[in-house]
């Protein structure tokens, strides 16, 4: 059976790949894609030298609303954070002491040279 995505997740999943790649090429390991639990999601988990990153990816091609950065507001900062504590406490045992911190890459378009880097984010 073929499923069909809708275009924003299809492109949606083409950003996080160019923003896994570009991390990728300033030294960070992907440890996960798309990391599901109850509390939400989170699009990339990486790790920078000994720091643990939570990577919020945001594609937006227009700054009518306020554009990618104004995307990740209150509450999608909250569902990261529980979902980066239940990551945490489900990997105790690999990165329990290990320090954390979240990041966003923020893409205008399907283009790494339109990716702006934001280290603690939030």
């Amino acid at each position: 059976m073929i499923t069909h995505q809708p275009h924003h997740l299809k492109q949606g999943n083409i950003a996080e790949a160019i923003a896994a790649t570009f991390l990728q090429a300033k030294g960070l390991t992907l440890l996960e894609k798309n990391f599901r639990c109850k509390h939400g999601e989170i699009d990339l988990i990486m790790m920078h030298g000994k720091t643990l990153v939570f990577i919020e990816v945001r594609l937006r091609s227009s700054e009518i609303f306020g554009g990618a950065a104004m995307s990740i507001d209150a509450s999608k900062q909250n569902k990261l954070r529980r979902t980066a504590a239940f990551f945490l406490q489900s990997h105790a045992n690999i990165y329990g002491d290990t320090a954390c911190r979240f990041d966003a890459i923020l893409m205008q378009s399907l283009n790494s040279e339109t990716a702006e880097w934001i280290q603690n984010a939030f």
